[in-house]
C-alpha cells in the first residue's frame, strides 16, 4: 500500500482564484492553478474551489509516488488511483484518542455509524469528478493526455436516443466510481430532540438549533444570518441558499424566535449588517478582546459537547433531516411545499430522500397482518328455535347470523 508524502498544501490566494495548491517549495503548481482559475470563473463558490484544490493536491502526491507526469496519465493510472483510494487510510493531523474506540462502529442510540479512517465511496466519486473536469479543461487547450483518462461508464453521450416513455439515464457516472449505498434520513425523535435541547448551555445554541429544526435550513445558511435577515413581525428568516446563492425567506417556529430574542438580549445591540451568531467567549484577533462571528467549526464543537453528554453522534444536518421528515408527514403540507422550504432544485430529490416508510413501522403492520391471519375464524352463532330467518335478515341489514 502506497503511503503518500505530506508535501504541499492548499493556501488562500489574493489572485483570481481564492485557493491555490503549492508544492514543497511553496510555489503554486501551475497546471492546477490555471484550472482553478477557470473553475472559479465559471461561478463556483470558494468552498467548492477549496474542495477541488485538496482533491488535486492528493492526486499530485499520488503521481509523485508513482513517478508519472500529469500529462501522461492513462485510464490504467486512474483505475489504480481509484483502487488505492478504496483501500488506503486517510492521513490525519493527529492520531485518534477519544474516538479510537468508536471509529467505524454504530452508535446504539442514534443508529448512525461513526466515521473511520478510510476514504468513503462519496470521496472516491468526488475525486473522479475532479479529475474528469481537470483533464477536460486541458484537452480543450490541446494539452495533457490525448484521451481523457477518466472514462465514462457508458459509451456515447448519455440519453442520445432517449425513449420518452422511459426514465433518463443518470449522467456523470465514471467507469471506476464505487457504488454509494442509499442512506435513510437521520431523524431525531421528539424525545431525542428534547434531550439534545436540554444539553445545550446557552441561549445562542438553543436559538440556533431551534431555527434549524423548525425550517430545515443548512448550517452554513443559518450561520450567515444578519440583523436585516430577521423579520420579527412575520416570523421569517432570510437565508442565502447553498447552491444557487439566491435569497429566500423561511418561516421559523415561535419557540425559535423566543430563544432568539433571549440570545440577542444577552449579546447586546447589533448593527443591521452584522452577523447575528457570535462566540460566547471574547477572543483577541489582533484588535483586542471581542466576540467573533460563530464559525462552522465552533458549531461542531457545540455538538461535540452535546454528544459527549448524551453518548450520541448527532450533527447539525440531522436537524435538517428531522425538520424535512416532520413536514413531509404533515397532511397540511404538500411535497412541493417541502421542496421549496428545503431549497431543492428538483422535487424528485425531495421525494427520493424523504418519502419512505420506516422499517419498524412496516414490520409492525406486517406482524399485525400475520396475527390476523393466524387468529381462528369464529363461526357465526346459529339461530335459536322459534325465530323467523326472514325477520332476522331484516334486523341484521340483509345478512343472517
Amino acid at each position: 500500500m502506497l503511503d503518500l508524502p505530506r508535501w504541499g498544501s492548499v493556501v488562500e490566494d489574493p489572485g483570481p482564484t481564492p485557493w491555490v495548491v503549492v508544492d514543497v517549495e511553496d510555489t503554486p503548481i501551475e497546471p492546477v492553478r490555471r484550472y482553478l482559475v477557470e473553475f472559479t470563473a465559471r461561478g463556483n463558490r470558494a468552498g467548492s474551489v477549496r474542495s477541488y484544490a485538496y482533491a488535486l493536491l492528493r492526486w499530485w502526491r499520488w503521481l509523485g509516488v508513482r513517478e508519472v507526469s500529469w500529462a501522461c496519465v492513462t485510464s490504467a493510472d486512474v483505475r489504480d488511483y481509484a483502487l488505492w483510494l478504496g483501500a488506503a487510510t486517510k492521513p490525519g493531523a493527529a492520531l485518534r484518542t477519544v474516538s479510537l474506540a468508536t471509529a467505524g462502529t454504530v452508535n446504539p442510540i442514534t443508529r448512525k455509524a461513526y466515521l473511520d479512517d478510510r476514504y468513503q465511496p462519496r470521496t472516491v466519486r468526488h475525486a473522479m469528478a475532479v479529475l474528469r473536469g481537470f483533464y477536460e479543461f486541458w484537452a480543450d487547450l490541446g494539452e495533457g493526455p490525448v484521451v481523457n483518462p477518466v472514462q465514462p461508464a457508458h459509451r456515447g453521450r448519455a440519453n442520445l436516443h432517449h425513449n420518452p416513455m422511459e426514465p433518463f439515464r443518470a449522467e456523470g457516472r465514471f467507469r471506476y466510481n464505487p457504488v454509494v449505498p442509499k442512506r435513510r434520513p437521520r431523524t431525531l425523535s421528539d424525545e431525542q430532540w428534547r434531550d439534545v435541547f436540554a444539553a445545550l448551555r446557552s441561549h445562542r445554541d438553543r436559538a440556533l438549533l431551534a431555527l434549524g429544526v423548525s425550517n430545515g435550513a443548512r448550517a452554513g445558511e443559518l450561520l450567515g444570518l444578519r440583523g436585516v435577515d430577521i423579520d420579527w413581525g412575520e416570523q421569517l428568516v432570510r437565508v442565502i441558499r447553498k447552491g444557487t446563492r439566491a435569497e429566500q425567506w423561511l418561516p421559523a417556529s415561535a419557540e425559535a424566535f423566543v430563544w432568539l430574542r433571549l440570545y440577542l438580549a444577552d449579546v447586546g445591540p447589533l448593527g443591521p449588517n452584522e452577523a447575528i451568531w457570535r462566540t460566547v467567549r471574547r477572543r483577541d484577533r489582533g484588535t483586542g478582546l471581542a466576540q467573533q462571528p460563530l464559525s462552522y467549526d465552533a458549531l461542531r464543537a457545540v455538538f461535540r459537547r452535546v454528544n459527549v453528554a448524551l453518548g450520541t453522534n448527532w450533527s447539525m444536518h440531522d436537524l435538517r433531516h428531522t425538520a424535512a421528515l416532520r413536514m413531509s408527514r404533515d397532511s397540511n403540507l404538500t411535497l412541493r411545499d417541502v421542496q421549496v422550504i428545503l431549497g431543492h432544485a428538483d422535487i424528485d430529490t425531495t421525494a427520493s430522500i424523504y418519502l419512505f416508510e420506516e422499517d419498524a413501522e412496516v414490520a409492525r403492520r406486517v406482524l399485525a397482518h400475520l396475527e390476523q391471519r393466524a387468529a381462528p375464524t369464529l363461526k357465526p352463532p346459529t339461530l335459536a328455535r322459534g325465530y323467523n330467518p326472514a325477520d332476522m335478515a331484516v334486523l341484521f341489514d340483509g345478512s343472517t347470523p
